[in-house]
């Protein structure tokens, strides 16, 4: 296996080796056994749609490893109109050792896989958001939930997390429900590949339902970056679709992709500083109640 742009090119026990190998480097960080594999080695960055989390992340990870990383925002590099995707590719392959890209479509980093001699890596997609389902389901693992008998209940969008979320669920065997409004289902395509890999998955429209006995709430934002255009659209169509930021009980697993709430304070006139606080001081004190 050469890339990683689907969570679909993984099979079950090369994604239980990967959970394995990360706890392992991550305690090895801990208590100061810290290798570097990844000695001598640089990452390219590719980032065509801006990003706190994912780019900190790779970056400060290949850092940890031994490595290094370039990061090349899309302007920069002028991705499919000064420059093709295969003559990027073609080119970075010959200067580093591998490409991480975050991009609009999922074409593009297909592309970057078919003309690159060096491993591809997913970093986001309009189809897929691979890196994000593994390391929220490494955090389940890593937390002693029994994935093969858990239930997940994803609550909204249909879209580009949320395909890769199910196809994670399939590989690990956990049963799983989407709620979303009419339209907003996941792709035919993933549920087909999802049921294909014996995964347990149902579609409904009612949120309520979904929730009711799940073990797991995944959420994502109404509005993504591209999506500015239909903003009344979805914020109508997904007001019934929220993971409460209430106290959890001891147990509870909830994640939240995105921040709706920022989106609905803003459009009732709520400064977006005092949403956002808000919103963090709520996710601490989730984590806190999560983690004890």
């Amino acid at each position: 296996m050469k890339d990683l742009l689907s969570v679909a090119d993984l099979s079950r026990d090369r994604l239980l080796s990967l959970f394995t190998l990360a706890a392992d480097l991550k305690h090895g960080w801990k208590t100061g056994r810290r290798l570097a594999p990844l000695a001598g080695r640089s990452l390219a960055l590719i980032f065509e749609k801006p990003s706190l989390r994912t780019r900190v992340t790779f970056e400060v990870g290949i850092v940890q490893l031994g490595g290094r990383a370039v990061y090349l925002s899309g302007g920069e590099i002028g991705l499919g109109t000064r420059e093709t995707v295969p003559d990027v590719a073609r080119n970075l392959s010959r200067w580093v050792d591998g490409i991480a890209a975050r991009v609009f479509s999922h074409a593009t980093v297909q592309g970057l896989a078919r003309h690159a001699t060096i491993p591809v890596v997913n970093g986001l997609s309009d189809f897929e958001h691979p890196c994000q389902a593994l390391a929220d389901y490494f955090t389940l693992w890593e937390r002693g939930v029994d994935l093969g008998s858990m239930r997940l209940a994803w609550i909204g969008d249909g879209n580009n997390v949320c395909h890769s979320v199910l196809l994670a669920g399939a590989l690990v065997g956990a049963s799983m429900v989407v709620a979303c409004p009419p339209g907003y289902e996941p792709d035919a395509g993933v549920q087909a590949t999802v049921r294909k890999l014996g995964g347990r998955l149902e579609i409904t429209t009612d949120a309520r339902a979904a929730a009711t006995g799940a073990d797991v709430l995944y959420t994502d934002v109404w509005i993504s970056m591209g999506q500015e255009a239909e903003r009344e659209q979805r914020r109508e169509a997904f007001s019934r679709y929220q993971v409460p930021a209430g106290p959890p009980r001891r147990g509870d697993h909830r994640r939240r992709a995105g921040r709706p709430a920022l989106d609905r304070a803003r459009a009732v006139g709520e400064p977006a500083a005092r949403a956002e606080g808000r919103d963090l001081r709520a996710a601490g004190r989730l984590a806190r109640r999560c983690l004890t």
